[in-house]
C-alpha cells in the first residue's frame, strides 16, 4: 500500500448534520435507506434537513437514528471537537468516499471521550515542543539527515533504536490513537479545533497495519511537524519526509556499527536482522543502506529487480503481534488517563467502561485486583 498524502486544506465544523452525514455515509446508506430503517418512522426529506441543519430530530427519533446508524448519541450530539482542519490522509489511492467517513467518524468519537478525560482531570496543553526545532528550508538531503540528528540530540535520545515512536510522540502532547480503520487507510492526521480550550493535534494510525510500517509512519508525521516546507525546488515535500523518518529511526552512526561501512554486498539473513533492530520494514532498511552508502546505489537498484522486488508490497519476516517492538508501540496514554480519572472516583466505572471499550465486569474486576481463592 502506498504511503499517500491527500492533504484537504480545509476547516469543518462538525455540527450536528455534518455528524449525521458522516456516521450515513460511514454505514454506506443513502438517505432514503437510513429513513427506512428508523423507528420512529421519518422520512428522506427529513434527513435532509437534519443533515444540513435545518432541523433537529425528535428525542424519539435521535435515539433511533443512532441505533440504525450504530453510533452513540455522544458522537451525535458531542460538544469537544468543532472541526477538523487540515486533514492528511495516508491511505491508499482506490479509498472510497465511505472508507474516508468511517475514518472520520472513528476519529471524532474517540477524540470525544480523549478531550472529556483531560478536561475531567483538568489538563492543559503543554507548550509547542517542535517550536524551536522546526524548519522551513533544508538545502538538501544531508541537511535532512543533520536535522534528524539534531532532534535526538536536543530530546536526548543518543543513536540507539527507538522503543516506541508512539510513547514519544505522546510524551511530546502529541495525541496518537490507534483504531480500526477501513482497510485502505493506514492512518490520518490533523489539527482539531475544540468548541472550548486550546486546538490540539492528531495521529491516528490503523490497528491492522503492521508495526514496520506503523513506526515509520509515525516518524513521517514527526518529519511533518519539523520540517514544513524543504524551501528547495530540488527537494519534493513527501519524499523528504521519508528521508527524515529513515535518518531519525536508523541514525548512520549507529547503522555503521551494525552494517559496517562501503559493503560490496549483504546477504538476505543480514537485512532481516536489521530490519528486527531498528524496527522498519525491509524496504526501508533497504533504502537506508543506499542513503548511508553501506551500500551502493547499484546494489540497492538491483536488490529491488531480484530478490527485494516483492518487499514493498509484501513484508518478508514481519514482526509478529507482541513481538519485539510490536509489543511496545501502542497508544498508552489515553488508557491511563481514564484509569487515573477512575482512580480519583471523578468518572463511574460504568463510565470508564464505555470510554475503554471494555466490559463493565473487566473494569471492575481491575478496580479490586484479584482476590484470594
Amino acid at each position: 500500500m502506498a504511503f499517500i498524502n491527500h492533504n484537504s486544506n480545509r476547516r469543518e465544523r462538525i455540527m450536528f448534520g455534518q455528524r449525521l452525514r458522516l456516521a450515513r455515509k460511514r454505514a454506506g446508506l443513502s438517505m432514503q435507506a437510513l429513513a427506512e430503517r428508523v423507528t420512529p418512522n421519518v422520512s428522506a426529506q427529513a434527513i435532509s434537513k437534519y443533515e444540513a441543519d435545518k432541523m433537529m430530530p425528535s428525542s424519539s427519533v435521535l435515539v433511533g437514528l443512532g441505533k440504525a446508524l450504530g453510533v452513540s448519541l455522544d458522537f451525535l450530539l458531542g460538544g469537544q471537537v468543532e472541526a477538523l482542519e487540515s486533514v492528511e490522509w495516508r491511505k491508499n489511492s482506490t479509498a472510497s468516499a465511505q472508507d474516508r467517513a468511517m475514518a472520520e467518524s472513528i476519529v471524532i468519537e474517540k477524540l470525544e471521550d480523549y478531550l472529556a478525560i483531560e478536561d475531567i482531570l483538568d489538563m492543559h496543553p503543554a507548550e509547542d515542543p517542535f517550536a524551536a526545532l522546526r524548519v522551513d528550508m533544508v538545502a538538501d538531503e544531508e541537511a535532512i539527515d543533520a536535522k534528524a540528528r539534531d532532534v535526538r540530540r536536543e530530546w536526548q535520545l543518543g543513536i540507539d533504536p527507538i522503543p516506541s515512536m508512539t510513547a514519544l510522540l505522546e510524551d511530546k502532547g502529541l495525541k496518537v490513537i490507534e483504531a480500526d480503520l477501513p482497510e485502505r487507510i493506514n492512518g490520518l492526521a490533523c489539527h482539531v479545533e475544540r468548541a472550548e480550550g486550546a486546538p490540539t493535534e492528531v495521529i491516528v494510525v490503523s490497528r491492522h497495519t503492521n508495526v514496520e510500517r506503523k513506526r515509520f509512519n509515525l516518524a513521517h508525521e514527526l518529519a511533518h511537524r519539523i520540517i514544513t516546507e524543504t524551501g528547495n525546488a530540488a527537494l519534493k515535500k513527501e519524499p523528504s519526509m521519508h528521508r527524515f523518518a529513515g535518518a531519525f529511526l536508523i541514525p548512520r552512526e549507529h547503522l555503521e556499527e551494525e552494517a559496517g561501512r562501503n559493503r560490496h554486498g549483504m546477504t538476505w539473513i543480514e537485512i532481516m536482522r536489521l530490519k528486527r533492530t531498528y524496527g522498519v520494514s525491509a524496504a526501508a532498511m533497504l533504502v537506508r543502506l543506499g542513503q548511508v552508502d553501506i551500500l551502493s546505489k547499484s546494489a540497492v537498484e538491483y536488490a529491488f529487480k531480484t530478490y527485494a522486488r516483492s518487499w514493498r508490497r509484501e513484508e518478508p519476516e514481519p514482526i509478529g503481534p507482541g513481538e519485539g517492538f510490536a509489543a511496545f508501540e501502542k497508544p498508552q496514554r489515553f488508557e491511563r488517563l481514564v484509569w487515573r480519572a477512575l482512580g480519583e472516583e471523578m468518572i463511574s466505572p460504568v463510565r470508564a467502561a464505555q470510554m475503554l471499550g471494555l466490559p463493565l465486569s473487566v473494569v471492575e474486576r481491575d478496580i479490586r485486583g484479584p482476590r484470594d481463592q
